[in-house]
């Protein structure tokens, strides 16, 4: 058995608030929320993230975040919600079970948002350029 705290929870073998359940998603509360209702989003096979997630099972996921974002603005009549996910530990993951967040979101709630910084002079084709190109890349 594994180790992984998420699968525990999947599995039921460790109490969570659960909020929604298929034969492939499970969604429930997060233990330390940013917000009242802050959800998290996991499929129930274990994968480290998105590097590591096939990508039918994280359509699942995503479509499972929507659901539930949808059903947590209306229930707690939030004034926005962020979705998110963390991948390794330099983006802030910490569990490394592939999950998204559902963050319900309030005017004034004292969160912030990330700041963006400017690209330096010619930064940002040079960036773009890279980028396209390893695109194109895996398309062939």
């Amino acid at each position: 058995m594994s180790d992984c705290i998420f699968c525990k929870i999947a599995a039921k073998e460790i109490p969570s608030e659960k909020l929604y359940e298929d034969d492939n998603i499970f969604v429930f509360l997060d233990a330390h929320p940013v917000n009242p209702g802050h959800a998290l989003v996991i499929p129930k096979a274990h994968h480290l993230n998105i590097f590591d997630i096939p990508e039918d099972t994280f359509a699942q996921v995503m479509v499972g975040a929507k659901k539930v974002a949808g059903i947590i603005k209306e229930t707690l009549q939030t004034d926005g919600i962020n979705i998110g996910m963390n991948n390794d530990p330099a983006a802030g993951q910490v569990v490394f079970h592939a999950h998204v967040h559902v963050i319900p979101r309030f005017e004034n709630d004292g969160h912030k948002h990330w700041h963006g910084v400017p690209y330096k002079e010619g930064e940002q084709k040079e960036i773009a350029e890279r980028i396209r190109g390893a695109i194109e890349k895996t398309d062939q």
